[in-house]
């Protein structure tokens, strides 16, 4: 079924966006959403310069084959300063998730057990041991795990989709029942809620929670109102004065965008908000910045006393005054290159390379478009 007549109009409602998606789930047609599908994954073992990326991939997962999982009971990366013992112990036990990831990839693409085997160990050990607390800045890490078990979840045995499903669905839970989502604090419009509904989108859909799903739909569209200014710039850009700030914002709104275009075939890149806002204008906006055309000193006017505590703790990049590297909005650009190929340029001469595909993410945009 052919959905596109949605993108000849702006003037479509959040209600029928959602209605809408919550039918295209009650098809019972569950398609891969958050990773890779099968035409995807035979477009990706026939494709010599695809097939260039994922080599990379296949040899953390040959690694891995022989490396034991490390899963942390409570991910605490949020508040901390560099340095502090919980944030290094949390940054050490995260090396298992491009583990995983990779995994699983090399499992649909090779039909190799030892793979699939392997990813279970670690997403077993995983849902095991890991405790959500509602923190989206903690869990936004969690992203591999989700698109792995999207990967594998149909050739696990019914125990091991089971323990990892309730692990996952736990985290989405706590994330919209927990205090940093209450109405009226900053943290329920900013960066957070961007992280939040990522993390509880990619959820939804990798376990075809069509609840979840709704819940989804509309957070995006009213975030785009809430946090995105109509002139482009950010509520996080605002309050921080950092371009940091306003790419780490727009990352996982556009994660959420690719994946809701996927599943539902409505652009969220080009939607409008009624505040003007649109995700398309921010990206936009901040482009000079990042093509050399304007600098900004970083966290000058910041009125978060975190930034300040960052600099004193001998952290460069929160420093007041220092510059804006254009290289920390790569991933942005990657991203944003789903919607926009023509984004791929630039983020190839920020990174230093001519390569058709100089990302991952390049290869992922183009499997999925």
């Amino acid at each position: 079924m052919n959905y596109s007549f949605i993108h000849r109009t702006r003037s479509v409602g959040p209600g029928f966006i959602l209605v809408l998606s919550i039918c295209l789930s009650c098809t019972g047609a569950r398609a891969q959403y958050v990773s890779c599908n099968a035409k995807e994954i035979g477009r990706l073992a026939h494709s010599r310069d695809m097939r260039q990326r994922y080599d990379s991939l296949l040899h953390i997962a040959d690694a891995a084959l022989t490396a034991d999982p490390h899963p942390i009971d409570t991910i605490r990366t949020e508040g901390l300063l560099q340095g502090d013992p919980r944030k290094t112990a949390t940054q050490q036990a995260l090396h298992d998730l491009p583990k995983i990831y990779a995994l699983s990839l090399a499992w649909r693409v090779s039909a190799k057990r030892k793979y699939l085997e392997k990813a279970a160990v670690f997403l077993g050990a995983w849902a095991a041991a890991n405790h959500p607390r509602g923190d989206p800045i903690d869990d936004t890490n969690l992203d591999p795990a989700v698109e792995a078990f999207d990967l594998v979840k149909e050739a696990l045995t019914p125990e091991q989709a089971a323990a990892i499903r309730n692990w996952l669905l736990s985290t989405a839970n706590t994330e919209l029942t927990a205090p940093y989502n209450r109405t009226g604090r900053a943290t329920s419009y900013n960066n957070w809620h961007s992280h939040r509904l990522k993390i509880v989108g990619e959820i939804a859909f990798a376990l075809g929670d069509t609840t979840l799903e709704g819940v989804v739909v509309r957070g995006l569209t009213e975030q785009i109102g809430r946090n995105l200014n109509a002139d482009g710039s950010s509520a996080d850009f605002v309050s921080r004065d950092a371009l940091h700030y306003h790419v780490y914002d727009l990352e996982p709104l556009l994660k959420l965008a690719i994946l809701l275009k996927r599943a539902t075939g409505v652009d969220y890149y080009i939607y409008t908000a009624p505040t003007g806002s649109s995700i398309k204008k921010s990206v936009d906006w901040v482009l000079p910045y990042l093509n050399g055309e304007k600098t900004h000193p970083e966290f000058v006017n910041s009125t978060v006393e975190f930034d300040r505590r960052r600099a004193q703790n001998g952290e460069a990049a929160y420093k007041a005054g220092t510059l804006f590297e254009p290289r920390n909005g790569v991933a942005t650009l990657l991203l944003a290159s789903y919607f926009d190929p023509g984004q791929l340029a630039l983020a190839r001469r920020l990174i230093g390379t001519t390569d058709r595909y100089p990302a991952w993410q390049a290869v992922v945009n183009e499997l999925g478009r």
